[in-house]
């Protein structure tokens, strides 16, 4: 016999009982934005393990720690790590948290990741917004059941808020520095990509790889929240560089734009709500 799904709406529950702030932006932070943590002024903190629902994190650099707090003076609600559908998860568990901050009354997510880059324009320590992805996954996190109250087909014709996205350009710039642009391909991992495949993902309009995020932003639109991105250009992808590609050469180039990629959060959250 199958155990019950969890329900978002008892881990919204929790995280309510947690801090009497009520911030309406979250942020999910992958790797290479963690730093992003000491300009925030914690009002609480919780390990995903005492939320119900909320799968384990496995990953160098994801911590599994959930934050309320002030970010520039917002209140935010910060997710330090994500779980990966190649760890083993399922989509379910992956995008679960996603539902639960939809249930706790998130209005808006801005998710960031390391990623790979195809642009033959983009270099290590870059910053790209995403204005579309494409999802090579092999699974859809929609598969199943329908979601009572929810719709079943989702349209993701503008899956990454375009009035978001002007935050984020205008945060970049406060900081000195230009976000590049362009799409997402999301692929299942863990082994990263060969040349051959990059050189067909380059033809399909990909700007950069990774293997995260894409599931997020569909559950997140399916949940009504607006969806900003952005990725941490940590390599080049294979055949690009001429490189062995390798995890650590990922944390490498995050430590040394760490500084700058918290400035573009705290910068945005300052912007979110200014504009509210």
């Amino acid at each position: 016999m199958s155990k019950p799904q969890p329900d978002p709406k008892v881990a919204a529950a929790r995280l309510k009982k947690l801090s009497r702030l009520r911030p309406t932006l979250a942020i999910v932070l992958g790797s290479g934005f963690h730093h992003v943590l000491s300009e925030l002024r914690v009002n609480a903190e919780v390990s995903y393990a005492k939320l119900p629902g909320f799968p384990p994190t496995g990953v160098s650099g994801h911590a599994g720690q959930l934050f309320i707090g002030h970010l520039g003076g917002t209140p935010v609600m910060v997710l330090s790590g994500r779980a990966h559908y190649y760890e083993g998860h399922p989509m379910t568990q992956v995008t679960f948290a996603v539902r639960a901050l939809a249930a706790y009354g998130i209005r808006d997510l801005l998710l960031t990741n390391a990623a790979g880059g195809l642009n033959r324009s983009f270099h290590p320590g870059d910053f790209m917004m995403l204005t579309d992805h494409i999802n090579l996954m092999g699974v859809n996190p929609l598969r199943g059941a329908p979601v009572p109250g929810l719709p079943r087909f989702v349209d993701l014709t503008c899956a990454y808020d375009k009035g978001l996205r002007s935050l984020l350009q205008a945060a970049g710039r406060a900081c000195g520095t230009k976000l590049r642009v362009g799409t997402y391909l999301a692929v299942s991992g863990p082994s990263y990509e060969t040349p051959a495949e990059i050189r067909a993902f380059a033809r399909f309009g990909a700007d950069a790889v990774g293997m995260s995020t894409v599931p997020e932003t569909i559950v997140a639109r399916q949940c009504g929240l607006k969806v900003a991105a952005v990725s941490c250009i940590t390599n080049l992808a294979a055949g690009r560089s001429g490189k062995a590609l390798s995890h650590a050469e990922v944390l490498e180039t995050a430590e040394r734009v760490k500084k700058l990629a918290a400035q573009v959060l705290k910068n945005f959250a300052k912007l979110y709500a200014q504009n509210q």
